[in-house]
């Protein structure tokens, strides 16, 4: 039985959901990922991300041994999947929309930490059913154009 405690009752940091965010991105495509990848991909030093790895440790949502690297425990995992998906959804709703490249990135990175469960799934469903009716969409991308 495991003697870390269970992830916070709370709703997690923005900084918390960024750095379970890069740490789940870096495993998917090196296979791992250990301090020093986390702290050059977010381009910050290597001491604060081992504060907040050992605090992530302590919260039960990642095993982290020093020099050794990091892994991501069940709930981790599954947080840093449902932050993923949070930020692909509406990176795909806001490229669906028409807009640029760098006021999706800006936009998406002040939003995604806000944004309400059913305001995520309203855009969820709008996403879905813009993209079965191209010509809905259309419509909707020349009104915004009008604007």
């Amino acid at each position: 039985m495991s003697t870390k405690p269970k992830s916070p009752a709370r709703p997690p940091s923005s900084a918390v959901e960024d750095y379970l965010e890069r740490i789940l991105g870096l495993i998917n495509t090196k296979g791992y990922a250990r301090v020093v990848d986390i702290a050059q991909s977010l381009d910050i030093s290597q001491a604060s991300v081992t504060n907040m790895v050992q605090r992530l440790d302590a919260e039960g949502l990642l095993n982290y041994e020093k020099y050794r690297g990091l892994v991501l425990t069940p709930a981790g995992e599954a947080l840093a999947k449902n932050i993923t998906h949070r930020h692909e959804l509406l990176t795909d709703f806001l490229k669906l929309l028409g807009l640029d490249d760098a006021v999706i990135y800006h936009d998406v990175e002040g939003m995604e930490h806000h944004i309400s469960p059913p305001t995520l799934r309203a855009i969820e469903a709008l996403t879905a059913h813009l993209t079965r009716q191209p010509s809905l969409l259309a419509r909707v991308r020349e009104q915004l154009d009008a604007n």
